[in-house]
């Protein structure tokens, strides 16, 4: 599901400082990303179930490879994680009122974070 009106959409942060905010939060980059493309995931456990907090972004400027890079954040997704599918993110989906209200929060911590420095 798209967590449309956050804020977040659309907000350019550089790369460095970025991972930093995304890193407090407990939101990881690892191995998502090329050159061009990057995406932070928050897993969530619930009751046997696996869900993504989702927030991807692109550069806007620089390349992420070298670590040099502002970053264009896009409209986060919450997703839940099927066995070996993979992650759906349907608005058909029924996510935990724990999961949403966690995202919602980590969200707005964010853009508070990000509005910190912009």
């Amino acid at each position: 599901m798209k967590m449309e009106n956050t804020g977040l959409d659309g907000l350019t942060v550089e790369l460095n400082r970025l991972d930093e905010i995304m890193d407090d939060l407990g939101i990881v980059r690892a191995g998502q990303w090329d050159y061009e493309r990057v995406t932070y995931d928050r897993k969530f456990e619930n009751k046997g179930e696996t869900f993504y907090l989702r927030i991807p972004g692109y550069a806007a400027e620089g390349d992420i490879g070298s670590r040099h890079a502002v970053i264009k954040l896009m409209t986060p997704l919450l997703g839940k994680h099927y066995y070996p599918h993979g992650v759906e993110y349907g608005e058909g989906e029924d996510f935990p009122n724990a999961v949403l209200n966690t995202s919602k929060n980590l969200l707005k911590q964010l853009k508070e974070e990000i509005g910190r420095i912009v």
